[in-house]
């Protein structure tokens, strides 16, 4: 069973075509709802999602400035533990960029033109096409720079996808069959368990990622990685023998990591 990620713009008929997908495979939809589910079981608010999620980085200075980084880690974490089951559609939130070098992964991008997006919301918001237009190019600006931030690349880089769709004059059942079909090819792999692993290791890691800092323990001078036996080796400098036992600590609490091997050296005005 394939694990295929669909990247969309605002508007378009992505998650119609995603979920017929789903149905069309037989395997399990991961949507917005399904994904922010998971986050919000990570101690992330509803609230938060719905301010973070996919938005710009001048919007993310408005916050404290940890929280969309913490938004971030526990965002990839999740991703990871659903690609770990080694089949699903994954919608938006970076699968395509995360899941990149995952060779049993493919990846799909949705383009719809802006106008026909337009169209769309003016018939089912009632706005006029001028206002709708906008809300189109706003929300694009906004999914773009939200990618280059976290991600360091460009959302529309065609090297990202093994299939790009546009479904101008496509309707959404066409295109979910060619998605459908090309999935069932036989050159996309099933998933290893090495590969399924990694997925465990790189979720592992971005959970305790996420635990520093909404500890306020800041990571960048922190290196970690984690082993197939949940064993987090955690390297780097610190300022104090105080912080280094807090970065142990913290990191030895997260579920599913066994045991903490730290080679963390204190550096006097370390930063």
């Amino acid at each position: 069973m394939p694990l295929i990620t669909i990247t969309q713009n605002f508007g378009s008929d992505g998650l119609a075509i995603a979920r017929k997908v789903a149905e069309g495979l037989g395997c399990e939809l991961f949507d917005d709802q399904k994904l922010h589910e998971l986050v919000q079981r990570q101690g992330i608010s509803a609230q938060e999602i719905s301010e973070l999620d996919e938005k710009s980085p001048g919007y993310w200075g408005f916050f404290f400035k940890s929280r969309p980084q913490i938004f971030l880690n526990v965002l990839e974490s999740v991703v990871y533990e659903v690609a770990q089951r080694g089949e699903g559609v994954i919608v938006g939130h970076g699968s395509q960029m995360l899941l990149k070098d995952l060779d049993c992964a493919f990846h799909v991008r949705i383009l719809t033109s802006e106008g026909r997006r337009a169209d769309q919301l003016v018939g089912e918001q009632g706005i006029s096409r001028e206002a709708a237009l906008k809300l189109v190019r706003h929300r694009d600006k906004e999914q773009v720079g939200f990618f280059k931030f976290a991600f360091q690349l460009d959302l529309d880089d065609p090297g990202l996808y093994d299939l790009i769709i546009n479904t101008h004059k496509l309707d959404t059942e066409t295109a979910a069959g060619l998605i459908v079909k090309a999935a069932g090819s036989e050159n996309i792999r099933t998933c290893s368990l090495n590969a399924l692993g990694s997925m465990e290791r790189l979720a592992l890691e971005k959970k305790a990622r996420a635990a520093l800092l909404e500890n306020r323990i800041d990571d960048r001078n922190i290196v970690i990685e984690v082993f197939d036996d949940g064993v987090a080796s955690v390297a780097g400098v610190c300022a104090t023998a105080e912080e280094k036992k807090r970065i142990e600590t913290v990191i030895g609490r997260v579920a599913g990591v066994s045991k903490v091997v730290s080679s963390v050296e204190v550096i006097k005005g370390a930063v």
